[in-house]
């Protein structure tokens, strides 16, 4: 064993943000976000300017069960090695031409005449992105060495987020010049950086020394792997925090787009609004965050940031109680401004601390499998809870909603005092060094 005088001094976190692994982790963080925020901001954006009611909207979250069950195929894209670029970026590139022809698809039909086809093709696109999903975390996972979680996946997230501005803002801009489906088509090129990442930028990982070499060894060994490392109990409790964590700001985002809507600003202030007051705070904090968990550590990081992920959901509450606006001028302006870039700051870095937890707790052996478990719980609420906001909004008033979201925020952060004690750092499931 070296003497602690011979290890080299940690690089400045500015340096350590600098390097080949960051930029692809900018690359898997928009690539994966893209699509999500397809589903989550432009659809329901463009349902209710068309006159669609919020029930119909939040039912549609539906749609996206796969991201809930993606465990289920995860072990297949773990073990079978396509034929071309590797068993990592394979799959990538299959996922990513499958979503740039599915997002411009939507060109091709309209809400009130097509809207079962739309399910379906909905669906398809939750299961490629779902699918994406499951290839670059274990990418991720496998090319970031144990210390660099909490950073690396801090900027897929702040990247991740980023990719809100082109459905959330762009796509909107776009729609009050152009029609739907040139704002399709223009949405689903911006795929293309993750085609040219997988294609240019990214080597394929080294296959783990330990990894399952049959489909039965990568379905059965990830699942006993996870619940006996240190007990059933604390392995059930895990996923309860999964759950729980980001179960409130889930709800409160879930039918953002048509609130501001609601709340009577156009698609063009959206976009254009979201464009300043997402985008840069998006960026900042997640660098931000990032560093701050070089020296605080994961469990600290979580502590800290859900506070302000929780009390930034007040802000949504806040502005529903003043509004709807008969007349939108600077005031209002500025106020939804306000909600955007507190919602952006919140919710980046509670996400960037919650995907750097769950990476730890995945084995390098078996990334794949086990990142698709914890995250697909994580999905739960986005896609069964979800789909009940448009009811409960209804039922409640939007004030009372967002009061909702705020009190079931706290579960999660009670969880924190045994998943993730704030003077306890866990050793990682396993040694990754690379």
């Amino acid at each position: 064993m070296n003497d602690l005088s011979e290890q080299p001094e940690k690089a400045p976190w500015w340096r350590e943000i600098c390097t080949r692994r960051m930029l692809l982790c900018v690359f898997t963080g928009f690539s994966s976000g893209l699509p999500m925020f397809f589903l989550l901001s432009l659809l329901p954006a463009w349902f209710r300017s068309e006159g669609l009611e919020l029930k119909t909207i939040g039912a549609f979250a539906l749609t996206q069960l796969p991201f809930t069950v993606k465990f289920l195929w995860a072990p297949v894209m773990d073990s079978v090695r396509l034929p071309f670029l590797g068993r990592r970026r394979g799959w990538m590139l299959v996922t990513q031409l499958g979503l740039l022809a599915l997002l411009a698809a939507y060109a091709l039909f309209a809400p009130r005449e097509h809207i079962l086809v739309l399910a379906v093709l909905s669906f398809l696109v939750a299961f490629f992105s779902a699918s994406q999903d499951i290839v670059i975390d274990a990418f991720r996972r496998e090319i970031l060495p144990d210390r660099e979680l909490g950073l690396g996946n801090s900027v897929h997230v702040a990247a991740y987020r980023i990719s809100a501005f082109v459905p959330g803002a762009v796509s909107l801009i776009l729609a009050e010049h152009m029609s739907w489906a040139q704002v399709f088509v223009i949405t689903a090129l911006f795929m293309l950086p993750g085609l040219y990442m997988t294609l240019v930028l990214a080597d394929e990982p080294p296959l783990d020394a330990h990894a399952p070499r049959t489909l039965r060894e990568t379905i059965v060994e990830p699942f006993h792997e996870f619940f006996h490392r240190q007990g059933i109990g604390y392995a059930l409790a895990i996923l309860a925090f999964i759950f729980f964590y980001k179960l409130g700001d889930s709800m409160a985002t879930a039918l953002a787009t048509p609130f501001y809507l609601d709340m009577g600003f156009s698609t063009g202030d959206i976009g254009w609004i979201a464009k300043n007051a997402s985008l840069w705070p998006s960026l900042i904090f997640g660098i931000i965050g990032g560093a701050w968990m070089l020296r605080l550590g994961i469990n600290r990081a979580l502590w800290l940031f859900g506070v302000v992920q929780a009390v930034t959901i007040l802000g949504f509450a806040w502005l529903a109680s003043i509004g709807p606006f008969e007349e939108i001028g600077r005031w209002q302006y500025i106020s939804l401004a306000a909600v955007i870039g507190a919602e952006a700051i919140g919710v980046g870095l509670g996400t960037s601390a919650f995907v750097a937890f769950i990476a730890r707790a995945t084995h390098p052996a078996f990334t794949a499998t086990q990142f698709a478990l914890l995250s697909s719980l994580s999905a739960v609420p986005r896609t069964f809870v979800n789909a009940t906001t448009g009811f409960l909004i209804e039922w409640l008033g939007y004030v009372s909603f967002f009061w909702l979201c705020f009190f079931l925020a706290m579960p999660g952060m009670l969880l924190l005092l045994y998943v993730a004690p704030w003077n306890e750092t866990p050793a990682p499931a396993g040694d990754n060094t690379a």
